[in-house]
């Protein structure tokens, strides 16, 4: 045996809780988000039984990056296909650090939605949820979009391109697929689109998109 120790490895939750923007009132927000998502999920399905091993490098370290990308002064934010809440409830933890603003879930499994409520709930958050298809709600925009395994870009935009405005910002948890992705979405959209890697997935991206349009027919 080598005389020289292997430094012990911190769980998961340490992790989480070390970076530098993660609060005590955060992280309390975000063990009472775990301890509700491991009951309801005995019984929903909201998240997969081996990925909630991992919730805390998983799921919290995934969602909470991207408030790092969210603008100084946001106030209306919407989460398309919530699910479990990833990322949205982590845009309603971060509002309610900020002291204003709030996010509407979007989640059209009724189940789903009554956790999102309950979750929001019991950590007091600026969160209306909407337990219906994005593509019935009205024309609206917001600030900040936000999605995360809800569809592939393309098809997304289809769905955001409703919620948009001149500066509205998309903020996207993609996987490995993000480049190509983003090339297929150019046949009939135009935005800007800024590529960051993921802190917690070696393979994923957050895509930062701004000036979503539909491409004129025609246009090259």
């Amino acid at each position: 045996m080598s005389a020289k120790q292997a430094e012990p490895i911190m769980p998961g939750r340490a992790v989480f809780a070390a970076q530098d923007n993660v609060s005590r009132e955060t992280l309390a927000a975000f063990d009472i988000w775990f301890n509700l998502l491991t009951r309801w999920n005995a019984s929903i399905n909201l998240v997969q039984k081996t990925s909630l091993e991992q919730f805390w490098t998983r799921h919290a370290a995934d969602s909470w990056q991207i408030t790092d990308y969210i603008p100084d002064g946001t106030l209306r934010a919407i989460d398309l296909g919530s699910g479990g809440g990833f990322p949205g409830l982590a845009v309603g933890i971060w509002l309610k650090t900020q002291g204003k603003g709030g996010v509407k879930l979007v989640e059209a499994a009724g189940k789903k939605a009554s956790f999102l409520r309950t979750a929001a709930r019991e950590m007091d958050l600026p969160v209306n949820v909407a337990a219906k298809r994005a593509e019935s709600l009205p024309n609206d925009p917001y600030n900040v979009i936000t999605a995360r395994a809800f569809a592939p870009l393309p098809k997304l935009l289809t769905y955001a391109e409703r919620f948009t405005g001149p500066d509205t910002r998309l903020i996207l948890l993609k996987g490995r697929q993000a480049p190509t992705e983003i090339k297929q979405a150019r046949t009939d959209f135009d935005f800007n689109c800024d590529i960051f890697p993921s802190i917690s997935d070696p393979e994923g991206h957050v895509l930062v998109l701004s000036d979503l349009r539909h491409r004129q027919i025609g246009t090259p």
